[in-house]
């Protein structure tokens, strides 16, 4: 089966063992089948080929597209074997042969490990691997599938503007995951910058990697949304031209008023049962354990809390958070018995924040601190904030230049501590979006992607257990580059680091990413957020049992951590077949040494000996491509689409009582409030992409799905069990988070106007759902 095409090719067919007479079958595509196949886009084509009587089972079928356009090849059937049809579940685009004379190898969907690949189909192995690797040289063209790395230098654009230059981010300065390596040539004023490529021009992926025809229709109708609010943004924010303003918001509203459903943005889940719940104290601890970014709390384990930063640069390292402070909030109990309780915990973002600081508030419209936020695990079982810290970097006359505050009783101390918590919250949204989102799920996995294409062929069992957590992966990273994190794009103007934002990435890559933290036992256990029970499933028991992202999670990574030892069991079952595995070698050897070089010599690196070596890694890459990714994205727009809740940046300092500003404070509090948020253009921008981010596409491929090229390749019954077993355990899974989101006791996930905790249910459909666990990170 062809897609949108009228095709022809040229088709050669492959016997999986080598015969004695040595030959291989060739044919033409003679036409369409006269039976008109079921979908309207698809057209079938047949073609005969004459075989030798020991021909054997087909291993492989080269085409050659000989049309001057390229063709999307389905599947291919293969009937006249004794054993039945063939399939050969292809869903690859065919390049036109005027474009690159190199013929395409399509193997039978079979799974060999290199040591077991029949001998008519070695030296093709082989040959597909190494097309797919290129030479590193020149300039990538749309229609090819070249997988390379290279490092972040096309974020910024110093050809259009010195202020969009961008300094590089990979290497020793600044380290970073690679991504995947375009060619393009230098710009002309920075010769270590990439020629950037503007929308709507298309930006280069292997070509397969691109998205299909309704995920690009979804993804588009969200991008004319965008553009059409934020045009309507402008026109509020343009006092230049009243004749101007007057014509565009007169169209502007004749487009709405035809385009409502279109444009119509959802209630956000934050206020949608309670339009106050975002003010109060509770929520705003609740969304630590519960909320977009429930991955950065900590459990408080030494007092006094002291800095790691240089204390000849940043000043004293002690916190001013005092002992006194704390245990006004303790009901009784002293620091000391209050950590040995295990029951402070603290948002902590003063060392990865404060050396970027001075140069973000010199930013025009932007105010910000170094945070650190204390929390109080109640006998109630509440969580609650008690001090906010909020720092400066030093000066000769305020060499400590902290400030803190506390929930006070009075009208000004309310307003005050409302104005710190937004700080916060608008801390918080900027390391969850460039640390957790973009660094740790994105950007990470593209060097897993990258190097599972370039060592593990489309044959290899690991391949086929990846190939479903890699699906639109590159081609989402390549959009985000090119106008998500790119210099002017949406993060830098309308987050509080602006244009320091890959750099602070970069930081916190440096100092705080590991692999092996990437396990959820692991990160829970750095954390504190849970210590070492070998009593529990998986070695580990929570600190606070009501933490929806971790108790659910948990879940969800223990099945993920059978399926994967379960499936890789069945393939190495043999002693030495992982170190044997000479595939699976060189892509664990790239991952380390090209795809995250910056970090190669860490001692942390998993060894890859033995198969629960393997089975450790891979559970940790499919959890960060679907559980991990779905917890932290798809609650963007329920939480962020309001910005007072979340906002993104802030752009006022809190005023003193000797600042001209505070009369102003005293006298209009709320509106000292509402101007510190961001402006209305970039609440909108936040807005529609948040609402982009967080919508599941119609095509959507979860994780509790059966993917078509895991079911094809199965032709033992034991797979397809293991791969049923995964799917029957989601479900029982997804019946276990709806009970707990029913369980009064578990006061994080039920309560009035407490939105439940669904971000990590299995199953979802199209939209905003704020639930669902894709395969893969698809947007």
């Amino acid at each position: 089966m062809i897609q949108r095409s009228t095709s022809r090719c040229q088709s050669i067919l492959y016997p999986a063992k080598v015969t004695k007479s040595g030959k291989f079958a060739e044919s033409y595509v003679r036409g369409w089948l006269s039976k008109p196949s079921d979908h309207p886009h698809i057209v079938e084509y047949a073609a005969n080929f004459t075989v030798p009587h020991d021909f054997g089972r087909p291993g492989a079928i080269i085409i050659t597209n000989l049309l001057d356009k390229e063709i999307h090849l389905v599947q291919i059937v293969v009937h006249g074997f004794n054993e039945g049809p063939l399939f050969f579940s292809v869903n690859t685009w065919i390049h036109s042969q005027k474009d690159n004379p190199e013929s395409r190898i399509i193997f039978q969907n079979q799974a060999y490990l290199p040591s077991q690949t029949p001998p008519g189909i070695k030296d093709l192995r082989r040959e597909d691997l190494l097309s797919i690797r290129g030479n590193g040289k020149g300039e990538r063209k749309l229609h090819e599938r070249i997988y390379d790395y290279d490092v972040y230098n096309d974020l910024g654009n110093p050809d259009k503007s010195e202020d969009l230059a961008r300094p590089l981010v990979g290497g020793k300065e600044k380290p970073y995951p690679r991504r995947c390596r375009t060619g393009r040539g230098p710009t002309k004023k920075d010769p270590l910058a990439e020629r950037r490529i503007e929308k709507p021009h298309p930006v280069y992926v292997p070509r397969d990697e691109t998205f299909e025809e309704i995920k690009q229709n979804t993804f588009s109708a969200g991008r004319l949304k965008a553009l059409l609010h934020n045009l309507d943004g402008v026109v509020l924010n343009d006092d230049n031209d009243p004749q101007k303003n007057k014509f565009l918001s007169e169209t502007l509203d004749k487009v709405f008023s035809v385009s409502k459903r279109l444009l119509k943005y959802e209630i956000p889940a934050i206020i949608r049962r309670d339009r106050f719940a975002w003010l109060r104290d509770n929520e705003f601890a609740r969304q630590a354990l519960a909320g977009a970014n429930p991955v950065n709390i900590e459990l408080l384990r030494e007092f006094p809390i002291v800095s790691k930063l240089d204390p000849a640069v940043y000043g004293p390292p002690d916190s001013a958070i005092t002992r006194d402070l704390i245990e006004q909030e303790l009901n009784g109990m002293s620091v000391e018995e209050a950590i040995q309780d295990k029951r402070l915990f603290i948002l902590d973002y003063h060392d990865m924040l404060l050396p970027f600081i001075g140069k973000m508030n010199s930013l025009p419209g932007r105010k910000a601190y170094a945070s650190r936020t204390l929390f109080f695990y109640t006998s109630r079982g509440v969580l609650k904030p008690i001090v906010v810290e909020l720092s400066l970097p030093p000066t000769p006359s305020s060499p400590r230049n902290k400030r803190i505050f506390s929930h006070g009783q009075d009208a000004t101390n309310h307003w005050i501590w409302n104005l710190a918590k937004a700080h916060v919250c608008s801390n918080d949204a900027g390391v969850h979006q460039l640390v957790n989102h973009w660094l740790r799920t994105h950007a990470c996995m593209e060097p897993y992607i990258i190097a599972t294409h370039r060592h593990l062929s489309s044959i290899h069992p690991i391949y086929k257990l990846l190939h479903p957590h890699m699906r639109y992966t590159l081609l989402i990273n390549a959009l985000a580059r090119q106008s998500l994190i790119n210099g002017g794009g949406v993060i830098e103007a309308c987050f509080s680091p602006g244009r320091y934002s890959m750099e602070i990435s970069s930081a916190a890559y440096k100092s705080m990413w590991r692999f092996d933290m990437e396990a959820l036992p692991a990160d829970l256990l750095r954390r504190g957020m849970a210590v070492e029970d070998t009593s529990m499933p998986l070695g580990v028991k929570l600190v606070i049992e009501d933490y929806p992202y971790a108790a659910d999670g948990l879940l969800i990574w223990s099945a993920i951590k059978e399926y994967v030892e379960s499936y890789v069991d069945h393939y190495y079952s043999e002693p030495n077949s992982v170190t044997s595995d000479v595939e699976l070698q060189g892509w664990w050897n790239e991952i380390k040494n090209k795809g995250h070089v910056d970090k190669k010599n860490e001692p942390w690196w998993p060894k890859l000996v033995t198969k629960e070596d393997l089975s450790g890694i891979l559970t940790t890459m499919i959890w960060t491509a679907s559980a991990q990714h779905a917890a932290i994205n798809f609650g963007q727009y329920p939480f962020g689409g309001y910005v007072p809740n979340r906002p993104t940046l802030m752009r006022k300092l809190i005023p003193h009582e000797d600042d001209p500003s505070y009369e102003n404070f005293i006298l209009h509090p709320e509106y000292t409030f509402l101007a510190s948020l961001p402006t209305q253009l970039q609440a909108t921008k936040v807005m529609a992409v948040q609402d982009t981010l967080s919508t599941h596409s119609a095509d959507e491929e979860y994780m509790y799905q059966l993917h078509e090229i895991q079911l094809f390749s199965v032709n033992d019954h034991e797979v397809l069990k293991i791969l049923k077993r995964f799917s029957a355990k989601l479900k029982e899974i997804e019946d276990t988070i709806n009970q707990r989101n029913k369980d009064i006791r578990l006061k994080n996930r039920s309560g009035a106007g407490v939105p439940p905790y669904e971000l990590l249910l299995p199953t979802s459909g199209p939209g905003v759902t704020c639930r669902g666990i894709p395969n893969s990170i698809s947007i």
